[in-house]
């Protein structure tokens, strides 16, 4: 009789009850990012990644029940068809520009292909303005690592796609936007064949962490 008469209520009921229960979980066991990293045309193995992740976690003393960290890996980047990874490029691409939008990438380590893409595109923030203010000592150990790179910041490249007979002009920016990671500790010990970079983005809503993970990389 009840289930006759009050089916839609109960319905109704059960659906409300649901998303109440569902809220309510994802309040308590949601944990904060403290860090947002990529690896970009960079490999890490099994263990290196655990080292650049949930290591630096305990580093910080973090309590991961309510803290965690973000390690984006398999992105790629190249212009060169020839490339094997050149089919991800354009996903890649597209999920790098929007962590980037969203605020959710801040650190990244990459090799010089992905470094110069990065820097061009001004994705990459002032590291002497930067570690200056947050830290003038590691500023000082890491000067011989710092490495200036160039932002294009006004360019005719759409003029030249409708006439190629065009010189190329562009009005371009020179700063200290990286780190060769060569002789970082855990970079190092990783035995790439290629420098590493890393670089902190603009618009990073973590840039205490980051120099917070710099001093970490350097510290192993």
């Amino acid at each position: 009789y009840i289930w006759d008469y009050y089916k839609l209520p109960i319905v109704i009921l059960c659906i409300f009850l649901y998303i109440i229960g569902y809220s309510l979980y994802g309040h308590f066991t949601h944990k904060e990012n403290v860090l947002y990293t990529a690896l970009v045309n960079v490999s890490a193995s099994e263990s290196l990644t655990r080292q650049l992740s949930t290591d630096f976690l305990d580093s910080l003393d973090a309590d991961t029940s309510k803290e965690t960290m973000q390690l984006y890996a398999g992105l790629y980047l190249t212009d060169d068809e020839a490339n094997p990874y050149h089919e991800y490029t354009y996903a890649s691409r597209m999920k790098i520009l929007a962590a980037i939008d969203s605020e959710q990438l801040d650190v990244v380590l990459m090799n010089k292909e992905a470094f110069d893409a990065f820097s061009q595109n001004g994705y990459l923030c002032d590291l002497d303005k930067l570690l200056t203010a947050s830290d003038s000592h590691l500023y000082e150990v890491l000067k011989p690592y710092l490495v200036t790179n160039t932002t294009i910041l006004e360019d005719n490249s759409i003029d030249l796609q409708f006439d190629s007979s065009i010189p190329y002009q562009a009005v371009t920016e020179e700063y200290t936007m990286g780190l060769d990671m060569s002789q970082a500790g855990l970079i190092h010990q990783a035995g790439f064949e290629d420098v590493v970079y890393l670089g902190i983005i603009e618009n990073s809503t973590h840039k205490d962490t980051a120099v917070k993970y710099i001093q970490y990389l350097f510290s192993e």
